[in-house]
């Protein structure tokens, strides 16, 4: 397998499933991850946001649906996210217990065999209808 899709399948199956060591491993220390309304830096800001996602949703599985796709120091996949709601989220009805899916895109630049920059775009509309919040 490609190096670098063996790297993405650590950020998805590795990390997404709670093994945040490997941040320091996959990020570059400068990475800037674009969220839709914000920035994150660094392997830790990063590790972080999937650290709430944990913080929100147990029994997280993530599926890999397409990809990873690896082409001119890029790499993009769709995935689907499957979770058990906690609880926490403002403006959110659904109890806790409550089973969601919703479905994404990763884009990734690469360099020097880590991630040095990372785009997303999920179904936030979909996850926030399923949780009861629309």
């Amino acid at each position: 397998m490609d190096a670098t899709a063996t790297l993405y399948r650590r950020w998805l199956f590795d990390l997404w499933h709670g093994d945040f060591s490997v941040a320091d491993e996959i990020f570059a220390p400068g990475i800037v991850g674009h969220w839709p309304a914000f920035d994150v830096h660094g392997p830790q800001g990063v590790a972080d946001q999937v650290r709430q996602s944990h913080d929100y949703f147990g029994d997280i599985k993530i599926t890999l649906d397409v990809g990873p796709i690896v082409g001119d120091g890029l790499v993009a996949a769709h995935w689907t996210f499957h979770g058990s709601y906690r609880g926490g989220i403002p403006g959110v009805t659904a109890s806790s217990g409550t089973r969601i899916a919703f479905a994404g895109q990763d884009i990734f630049r690469v360099a020097d065999g880590r991630f040095t920059e990372y785009w997303v775009v999920s179904d936030g509309l979909g996850m926030m209808t399923a949780l009861g919040a629309l």
